[in-house]
């Protein structure tokens, strides 16, 4: 099996990429399973046809799905939902704003990670590909299993002992099925857990990054790049959407399309190495099956989407007895005049006149920049408190 993810800012196209993607890989004969995650879905929209909380078949070997927390906790968690529900009327909540909060936090992308738990237990489709919100509420499924326990456990006024020894006896007498719930519960984070593992299997997961040739966009790309490298996810592509092509003629566009050159410069220095797709503006809009393949066929070209594209960690971050040594995977550097500097959360890369950004998790903005060294191939920095 193969798991495709692609993420990226609001608003880039990432649906209209993942869509195009399944039918490429449906039509050659993979039968595929395309998600979305987005709690804002336009899966629907883009393909033309209605998708609702369960796989639904598109068109020969393509099956669609638009996951809806509130029923996926209905139709498998329904103990869980049962105990939260008792928990917060207990705590004097109205039944509706109860209801709201018997999901838990991250509970839609866990959802996501339970579905597709599923799916590749019992083998039922060659591809999976995500479409995914966001990048923020992607990056909350790296620390998802520890988050969410976490708050369960503060969330329930119980404890896990007590919970064993009265569940059974509270559920006979009271009908809240406490014993019941928290098995659940427990059996959920070991499905989190399990699937996080295939994830960071580079073999079956490939996360692709979809941006626009624009500068917050580029920037949160970068930082979403580091972020799952640094947690051990394959990036294994880039796709720059949108770009508007340059007639040499004169138009309202002009000034766009001169920095848009530039950013796309930008892009394919940062990512050196890696594929970069891009796909042009195409003054349209993109939906139904029709428009989607053509779309695919222009983005990939004789590509093979569903293989994976590229392997390696242009990052490591290894923990010291002070701080951290970051190691940035540069093996073109041969100049010996560069500088590094850090403001708070960016590593900036100065060699000659070009500039290298590189995002850090957040928690670095407590750290200081206090030696560098190049020991080829790895830029070596050092982070002390």
């Amino acid at each position: 099996m193969r798991i495709l993810l692609f993420t990226g800012k609001g608003g880039v196209g990432k649906t209209t990429v993942a869509a195009a993607t399944a039918i490429l890989t449906s039509e050659k004969g993979l039968k595929t399973l395309i998600i979305s995650t987005d709690p804002a879905h336009s899966l629907s929209d883009a393909l033309g046809v209605s998708v609702g909380p369960e796989p639904k078949e598109i068109s020969p070997n393509l099956h669609a799905q638009e996951l809806d927390v509130y029923y996926s906790m209905q139709k498998y968690w329904k103990n869980i939902r049962e105990l939260m529900l008792t928990v917060f009327r207990w705590q004097g909540l109205e039944q509706v704003l109860a209801e709201e909060m018997s999901a838990l936090p991250g509970m839609e992308e866990a959802s996501a990670f339970l579905w597709i738990e599923k799916y590749y237990r019992e083998a039922e489709y060659d591809v999976i590909i995500i479409d995914s919100a966001p990048t923020g509420e992607t990056l909350t499924l790296l620390t998802l299993p520890q988050v969410s326990k976490w708050w369960a456990m503060k969330a329930l006024p119980f404890q896990r002992f007590a919970i064993r020894n009265i569940g059974k006896i509270a559920r006979v007498t009271t009908g809240i099925p406490i014993d019941k719930g928290y098995d659940e519960l427990e059996q959920i984070f070991e499905k989190l857990e399990s699937i996080r593992t295939v994830f960071s299997d580079h073999d079956i997961c490939s996360i692709r990054i979809v941006t626009n040739p624009e500068k917050m966009v580029i920037n949160e790309s970068k930082r979403a790049f580091t972020y799952l490298n640094l947690y051990g996810y394959n990036v294994d592509a880039v796709i720059i959407n949108r770009i508007i092509e340059d007639t040499g003629e004169r138009s309202p566009f002009s000034s766009y399309i001169k920095s848009q050159t530039h950013y796309l410069s930008e892009i394919e220095e940062s990512f050196r190495g890696m594929p970069i797709f891009k796909a042009k503006h195409l003054g349209e809009e993109i939906f139904g099956l029709e428009k989607l393949r053509n779309f695919a066929a222009n983005l990939y070209g004789d590509s093979v989407p569903e293989a994976v594209l590229y392997k390696g960690s242009p990052y490591v971050l290894e923990e010291t007895v002070d701080g951290y040594l970051l190691k940035i995977h540069l093996p073109f550097l041969k100049s010996k005049t560069f500088r590094v500097n850090k403001y708070g959360d960016e590593i900036v890369i100065q060699i000659g006149n070009r500039r290298h950004n590189h995002f850090l998790p957040r928690f670095v903005n407590f750290y200081r920049l206090t030696a560098f060294e190049y020991v080829s191939p790895w830029l070596i920095v050092t982070l002390e408190k």
